[in-house]
């Protein structure tokens, strides 16, 4: 009888186990590629690009938030979070070549954002749908949209194409 009671509990434990597949970089980012004005792929070389946004904490109350701090050297792109439910997000850039000169520029990102559900157990992510992008042009020639949904891919979702007289 022991052995009887044993098995089904065994049984029980097991089927009632759930395997939770929560993805373990769980990061929803926009990847930039950087183009030359004629579409190659581009490097920073000898320049450096800083990126910062504004983070409310607080109702309003904006912090500065950088997010790569002097990238240089052959990087071809570089990946930046979004907000999870912030209609647009905004970052901003500085460019610096290597005689003092600087290129500040301003991205305005438009999307919508849907809640993504894994599982109760899984930490809760926002999925986006980017609408429009708009760009200052101090340093920067141009953006594109590459790849409209953002969400656990790593694609590249913009073509940043940096001045070539910077």
């Amino acid at each position: 009888m022991r052995k009887i009671v044993a098995i089904i509990f065994l049984i029980t434990a097991i089927v009632s186990c759930v395997s939770v597949d929560c993805p373990v970089q769980n990061k929803v980012e926009t990847l930039y590629a950087l183009k030359t004005p004629t579409g190659a792929v581009d490097t920073m070389g000898v320049d450096t690009l800083t990126v910062w946004t504004h983070r409310i904490v607080y109702k309003e109350n904006k912090k500065d938030s950088t997010l790569i701090n002097r990238l240089c050297g052959e990087k071809t792109e570089f990946a930046i979070p979004t907000s999870h439910t912030l209609p647009e997000d905004s970052i901003f850039t500085l460019l610096k070549d290597t005689l003092g000169h600087e290129w500040r520029d301003t991205i305005c990102i438009t999307k919508e954002n849907y809640p993504h559900f894994e599982s109760v157990d899984c930490q809760a992510t926002y999925f986006h749908h980017i609408t429009d992008v708009k760009t200052t042009h101090h340093g920067i020639d141009s953006i594109s949209i590459q790849t409209r949904e953002v969400n656990y891919e790593n694609a590249e979702h913009f073509f940043l194409y940096l001045k070539a007289d910077r």
